[in-house]
């Protein structure tokens, strides 16, 4: 058919049906947890770059950016975590793979979105702690994970946050719901469970509660 290609039947064609394996990266089910972990950090680390190139040409508002952000670096932490043991910092991870994302890393090793101040990292962890455990609870949450003593303390730990917090007035919307909340938890027995109603309920004030918290972050 053409010239100086071999057909199927001729020397080099099917001779070797190896070539036309696939290759896989693993071999065990550690194995491809492994890459899979190796994956999520990579896309990670792309989309936190994204962002900032994203809001430096004022592609994206800052709410929604501070909202992102805040959300991309706690999932960033868990993910690390997964593959700290074969690459002891994030920097041995991009130089492995070459990644270019020097926005990324600044904003990974500042811990915090551009849009909220320094004040020698006490606020800054406060407020990334607050964000890690809105996240925490909410997908426990739609994780079916209802029972009173695996959500009980992580919104007490929550509430203990927003308090610590002084940018945040004490009749803030979203303590007072957290307060409610955790009042409630409080009156259960440890193997009592949240109700489907309770939990899309919970899930509402938690997710209102969350957006007003970022609104004032701006304001920070």
């Amino acid at each position: 058919m053409f010239q100086g290609v071999p057909q199927a039947g001729q020397q080099g064609g099917a001779a070797r049906p190896e070539l036309y394996e696939e290759v896989k990266l693993y071999r065990t089910a550690r194995e491809r947890e492994k890459y899979d972990n190796m994956a999520d950090l990579f896309a990670l680390i792309q989309t936190i770059q994204c962002l900032e190139k994203a809001y430096i040409k004022d592609a994206v508002a800052p709410k929604e950016y501070t909202a992102a952000c805040s959300k991309l670096l706690v999932q960033f932490k868990a993910a690390f975590k997964q593959v700290q043991s074969e690459f002891p910092t994030v920097e041995a991870f991009v130089g492995k793979y070459r990644l270019d994302c020097p926005a990324a890393m600044e904003r990974i090793q500042d811990g915090r979105p551009l849009t909220i101040r320094d004040d020698k990292g006490n606020q800054s962890k406060t407020i990334a702690d607050i964000t890690s455990l809105f996240i925490t609870i909410m997908d426990k949450l739609r994780l079916e994970i209802r029972a009173m003593d695996e959500i009980h303390p992580d919104m007490s730990e929550l509430f203990d946050t927003l308090s610590r917090l002084s940018t945040l007035s004490a009749d803030f919307d979203g303590k007072v719901k957290v307060k409610t909340w955790l009042d409630k938890l409080g009156a259960m027995s440890a193997s009592d469970e949240l109700t489907d109603e309770q939990v899309r309920q919970m899930l509402f004030d938690l997710e209102s509660s969350y957006n007003g918290f970022i609104r004032v972050l701006q304001e920070i």
